[in-house]
């Protein structure tokens, strides 16, 4: 039998395109366990010295004031030396999810950037985030790196925050599945793969100081359970806390986040990484942190000297830095660091790449609403196409996740600033503009432009036009919350008066979570691009003239308003003056947030709770053709279904499958999903494993699954379920 590498998984994965409903050939997860016994023998073999080598590391970037760096280092997110003696390699890291960071183009050179999380998750498939984490794997692996610091799954709580397209749903199982599904991409490549930010990082208003209030069993069924789906299907070798506090503590300190419920209760086997400037004192080795990531962000270097003059005289940390140094050897020999070294410079086939970012964005664009104006003709004589800089490009989120190809940005805007991160802290735009797509698109058609500042000028091409696409832009960033779901720069007025003057009126967003439109009634078409990545042009321009039928669902709830949600006033909104370092004055450590209000019952859930209509349901998306869900079988813990295209086009459809109720309680959750592609008149059978967490409450340490009868219903979406299929089930305790 060939033993094929790990590096020859993410090569065989990405030559798999297009991703369709076949599952190309994928990397199995990496086996922490098998690589502890050779851990903790390395890890005795360190003298006093090399204890805390592998403890802490810096941020290799010169506009951090009096950063010098390393020999070996990589400009990026971090470095850590290696121990040569021991064969132990240095640990150089990058940023993020969507691929290899752009650090201001420090590097000059560039890297493919997928679309945003959200574009991502919108999906629904595990092999789409697969190809895509096995992409940026190996663009991180090419430039040097071995180490990613992606893996992003908190669940949206408020629709509001920043950082929301970054992340991947509001749903557990749906995020769990997708985070797995990236970080078994991104470790194909023989680098370390992270999950972040752990945990219950919900906003970035104060983000170092809100302290979240939130029951065990809430958190365990929410929040927690996404990332121990993730992190059992995915096994990445590194946890990345969260700069927020919960139940007091600083997450990146939390003895009940970091040991007893991820290291004890989960049984991880990898390390737990800070996240840059979270770490509050030497005091966090005991509550778990492993290793103290960025340190010059930090009020000191704690996992350094500090660390060892404390280990020489306290049992307690003695025992610590030898499990600290275990858990870190234990990642680098699971992804085979040290077998496979990485060195800059390798080759990157960037049309190969820009050929997994393009179909990602098709296949994670979602159509919101359509009067039958769309799919457009490409015999169109004449469209308008305005706003949102579509002449130049898509618009990209910022912060430590920004990727740009190595020209940069194609158009900036910068929020002004004197910080050695505003750079940072701009808005950019990705080099593929959709306006030159769309005159591909129609080469027939008179395609004019206007950028949108004067809506008088823009109203007036509207009306000389048979077609008006608005492009309108929200942008977001790390640092900075959103302070309603409202588009900024008077783009609803100006969607308003386009759609007053001409009725075949297509509105595309380009989002980083969820916004009002109070213009709705008035559009004929709405489709959400989400940040659509280096090829989000042709991606749109693909959907808008149907050579894309759109299959994308949201992972999200769109609310028809901020009194919907848990919280409709963001906690710390009204004092907190934001910046990138989620620094917080006055009144730092009176910021709480309090996430018992709605528990575990995160985005529809908490809908389906109050009986509450959103905007636009988890889960929803049209189609150019229509589909059918038959035939529900419930048997334990299998279900099968149909799901019939019964349309005259080929087709995407996402089979959803819910709780509904149990043991006479109202309770809904997603407990499976599958997408498929069909033809035209053809159907297919879908079965799917529930997982009994779903079903269960976390309940005086271990879950608990009361007998009774339990109802499920296949969903279009969150609110428009079908006919329940009732199955009883017994008693169930277990622990995890």
């Amino acid at each position: 039998m060939k033993v094929r590498s790990r590096l020859a998984w993410g090569v065989a994965g990405l030559m798999a395109l297009p991703f369709g409903t076949a599952q190309a050939e994928q990397a199995p997860a990496i086996d922490l366990a098998k690589s502890v016994a050779r851990a903790d023998a390395v890890a005795k073999q360190m003298s006093g010295d090399e204890k805390t080598v592998l403890t802490h590391g810096i941020m290799p970037l010169p506009f951090v004031p009096g950063t010098v760096l390393p020999e070996g280092s990589v400009p990026g997110a971090g470095f850590i030396p290696g121990i040569p003696r021991l064969g132990i390699p240095a640990l150089t890291e990058t940023d993020a999810s969507l691929g290899v960071s752009w650090v201001g183009g420090l590097r000059k050179d560039g890297a493919t950037a997928l679309p945003s999380g959200l574009a991502q998750a919108a999906t629904w498939s595990p092999d789409v985030l697969y190809h895509g984490g096995a992409m940026i794997g190996s663009e991180a692996r090419a430039k040097g790196f071995n180490v990613l610091l992606a893996g992003g799954v908190n669940l949206m709580r408020d629709p509001r925050n920043g950082r929301t397209f970054e992340y991947l749903a509001e749903d557990p199982l749906l995020s769990g599945e997708l985070v797995a599904a990236a970080i078994r991409g991104v470790q194909s490549n023989g680098i370390i793969s992270t999950i972040k930010h752990f945990a219950l990082n919900g906003q970035e208003t104060g983000r170092k100081y809100v302290d979240v209030k939130i029951a065990e069993g809430a958190a365990r069924e929410s929040d927690l359970l996404a990332f121990q789906i993730g992190i059992e299907k995915g096994q990445p070798g590194s946890v990345m806390c969260a700069y927020n506090r919960v139940h007091g503590e600083q997450a990146c300190a939390s003895d009940w986040l970091l040991n007893k419920v991820l290291k004890q209760s989960w049984g991880y086997k990898g390390f737990v990484m800070s996240d840059w400037g979270a770490v509050p004192g030497v005091e966090a080795a005991l509550g778990g942190l492993d290793q103290q990531s960025g340190e010059q962000l930090d009020k000191a270097v704690f996992f350094g000297d500090v660390l060892k003059a404390k280990a020489a005289s306290d049992p307690a940390y003695a025992a610590r830095i030898h499990d600290m140094n275990r858990r870190v050897l234990t990642a680098i020999y699971a992804a085979g660091l040290d077998r496979n070294p990485t060195k800059p410079g390798g080759k990157i086939d960037f049309a190969a790449n820009a050929q997994v970012a393009e179909e990602t964005a098709k296949q994670g664009i979602v159509l919101l609403k359509n009067n039958g104006v769309l799919p457009l003709a490409k015999t169109a004589k004449s469209i308008a196409v305005i706003g949102g800089y579509a002449d130049s490009g898509v618009v990209a989120g910022s912060g430590s996740s920004l990727v740009h190809d190595e020209k940069g940005p194609a158009a900036t805007r910068s929020l002004g600033g004197d910080s050695p991160f505003s750079a940072l802290m701009q808005q950019s735009y990705h080099r593929s503009a959709p306006l030159a797509a769309i005159k591909a698109a129609a080469p027939a058609a008179a395609v004019t432009f206007r950028d949108g500042r004067y809506i008088a000028d823009a109203v007036e091409k509207a009306k000389q036009a048979e077609v008006a696409i608005v492009f309108a832009t929200e942008w977001r960033t790390e640092g900075l919350d959103q302070p309603d779901l409202s588009l900024p720069d008077g783009q609803d007025a100006l969607i308003a008066a386009i759609a007053a003057a001409n009725p075949n009126t297509i509105v595309v967003l380009e989002t980083g979570g969820p916004v009002a439109m109070p213009w709705l009634d008035k559009v004929a078409g709405v489709v959400e691009a989400w940040y659509a990545g280096a090829r989000g042009g042709p991606a749109i321009a693909s959907v808008l003239f149907g050579d894309t039928n759109p299959g994308g669902r949201l992972p999200v709830t769109f609310p028809a308003s901020l009194g919907q949600l848990p919280r409709p006033k963001l906690d710390g909104a009204d004092w907190v003056e934001p910046n990138f370092s989620g620094d917080a004055e006055p009144g730092k450590d009176q910021l709480h947030s309090d996430y018992d209000i709605e528990g575990s019952d995160v985005g529809y859930r908490w809908f389906a709770r109050k009986g509450q209509k959103a905007l636009f349901p988890f889960g929803y998306g049209l189609s150019y053709t229509s589909f059918s869900a038959s035939e529900l079988k419930v048997s334990g813990l299998n279900a099968s279904f149909t799901i019939t295209n019964t349309g005259k086009i080929k087709g995407d459809d996402v089979g959803q499958l819910y709780l509904v109720n149990r043991a006479g309680e109202a309770k809904q959750r997603l407990v499976g999903f599958k997408r498929i592609t069909l033809e035209p008149g053809a159907k297919q059978k879908v079965t799917v494993t529930i997982d009994p967490r779903l079903l269960a409450d976390w309940k005086d340490g271990g879950w608990v699954m009361p007998a009774g009868e339990y109802g499920f219903a296949l969903g279009k979406n969150a609110e428009d379920l079908g006919a329940v299929v009732k199955v009883k089930m017994s008693r169930k305790i277990w622990k995890d």
